[in-house]
C-alpha cells in the first residue's frame, strides 16, 4: 500500500510504496557512474562499474544475511513502464545480483536463506522527481557522509545550477557548506569546459588514464595560477571564467596538470603537494614560465625562475643551517674516525673559496660603480 513520507523527511510529500526490482533501471545520469567518460553507460556496464568500483558485494553481505532493510527505500522517478533509481543505485546491484538478473564473472555470491530472498520480490520505494530530490542528494554526496569524489560532486553541482536555476550560494547553503566547496567545483568544472571548447586541451587527451580533477579544483585557488589564466580571485557564477586572451595559457596549464597523449607530453604534476605548490611558484616568474614552455622539468623550471642570486641565498642559508647542526654534535657525535676530520676540513677550504669569490665580486662592483657602469 502506498504512504507518504513525515513533512521534513528525504523525499516529503513523496509516494512511498514497493516495487519488483525488475522493474527498476540504474540511474545513466548518475556522475558518479558515468565517471570520466562522457557516454552514457548501459544497463550491464553501470552494474560492472558498481561492482568494480564501489564495493557492492559488502552490500550484497548484509542483505543476504538480513533481508532487505524496510528503512532504506530506493528513491525513484518514472521512466516509462519502468522506474529510474536515482539514489540507491548500490543497493539496486546488490538486489538484482542476489535475485540472479545480472551476474559479473568470477564473482561468488553469498548465500541467501528463503525469508531474505523473499524480501526482495518486492522493496520498498519512494516515487519522486530529480527536481524534488537534489538537496538531499547534495548534503549525502556532496557535503555528507557518503561524498563523491570530486569531479562528481562538480557535474552535479552544475546540473543543479544550470538546469534548476538555484544559485551557487543557495546550493551551499542548503547543503551545509560553509567553505566555498560548491562555488570551488562549480569554477574548476566550467574552467575545464571552457578549455574543451575552445579546443586548447580535451580530457580525452590525458596522458594517464585516471583524471585528477582535484589537481585543477586545488590549483585555481593559487594566486600564480590565478594570474597566469587570468581567474578573478573572486569566484562567480560565470559558465566562462577564464578571459579569450588568456584561453591559449589555460591550454598549456591543462597540459602540465595532465600531460598530453597527442603531444607525447607527461603530466608535471605528480602529486599535489608539493607539486601544486611549485607550479604556482614558478608561473608567478617570467623565467621559470618560459622553461616551462620549453618543456624543463618542475624542478628544473622552479631554479631558473628563481634566479641565480635567490638560488645563492639558498644554498648559502641552507650550508649555515646545516653547519650549526653539525657542529651541535662534534662532541657527542665523533668516535674517532679520521674521515670525518678531513670533510670537514674540505668543507672550511669551499667555504674560504666562496667568501674569496664574493669579495672578488664585490671589488669588481665597486670599480664598476666608480666607473659609472654599474648602478647603485
Amino acid at each position: 500500500m502506498a504512504d507518504t513520507l513525515p513533512a521534513g523527511s528525504a523525499g516529503s510529500g513523496q509516494q512511498r510504496t514497493v516495487m519488483n526490482p525488475r522493474a527498476l533501471l540504474f540511474d545513466a545520469g548518475n556522475p558518479r557512474l558515468r565517471g570520466e567518460t562522457e557516454e552514457e553507460l548501459s544497463q550491464d556496464q553501470i552494474f560492472e562499474v558498481l561492482w568494480r568500483d564501489f564495493a557492492v558485494n559488502e552490500v550484497a553481505e548484509s542483505i543476504a544475511a538480513n533481508g532487505y532493510f524496510e528503512h532504506e527505500p530506493l528513491f525513484v522517478i518514472p521512466s516509462g513502464d519502468q522506474f529510474i533509481v536515482v539514489e540507491g543505485n548500490r543497493r539496486l546491484a546488490a538486489i538484482k545480483a542476489l535475485i540472479r538478473e545480472h551476474t559479473i564473472s568470477g564473482v561468488a555470491l553469498p548465500p541467501i536463506d528463503k525469508a531474505a530472498r523473499s524480501s526482495l520480490e518486492e522493496v520498498p520505494v519512494i516515487v519522486t522527481t530529480r527536481t524534488a530530490l537534489w538537496e538531499y542528494v547534495g548534503f549525502k554526496h556532496v557535503n555528507g557522509p557518503q561524498a563523491w569524489q570530486s569531479l562528481s560532486k562538480a557535474e552535479y553541482i552544475a546540473w543543479v545550477h544550470n538546469t534548476l536555476r538555484i544559485s551557487l550560494d543557495e546550493i551551499a547553503r542548503r547543503i551545509g557548506d560553509q567553505h566555498s566547496t560548491v562555488q570551488r567545483l562549480y569554477r574548476a568544472l566550467m574552467v575545464m569546459e571552457q578549455a574543451e571548447a575552445a579546443d586548447v586541451f580535451h580530457r580525452s587527451d590525458r596522458y594517464k588514464g585516471h583524471f585528477s580533477f582535484s589537481h585543477l579544483y586545488t590549483g585555481l585557488d593559487y594566486a600564480g595560477i590565478q594570474e597566469f589564466i587570468g581567474l578573478p580571485a573572486k569566484i562567480s557564477e560565470s559558465k566562462k571564467p577564464v578571459p579569450a586572451a588568456k584561453l591559449k595559457n589555460l591550454g598549456e596549464l591543462c597540459v602540465w596538470l595532465y600531460g598530453s597523449k597527442s603531444q607525447d607530453q607527461r603530466p608535471l604534476i605528480q602529486s599535489q603537494n608539493p607539486d601544486l605548490r611549485v607550479l604556482d611558484e614558478i608561473l608567478r616568474t617570467p623565467n621559470g614560465t618560459a622553461a616551462l614552455r620549453q618543456r624543463l622539468p618542475l624542478g628544473v623550471s622552479r631554479d631558473i625562475g628563481k634566479g641565480d642570486p635567490q638560488l645563492l641565498r639558498e644554498a648559502l642559508v641552507a650550508a649555515k643551517d646545516s653547519l650549526q647542526t653539525a657542529r651541535g654534535r662534534a662532541l657527542t657525535g665523533y668516535d674517532g674516525q679520521t674521515d670525518l676530520i678531513k670533510l670537514a676540513d674540505d668543507i672550511v677550504t669551499i667555504a674560504d673559496g666562496i667568501v674569496a669569490d664574493l669579495k672578488q665580486q664585490q671589488a669588481r662592483d665597486r670599480e664598476k660603480r666608480r666607473q659609472g657602469r654599474l648602478t647603485p
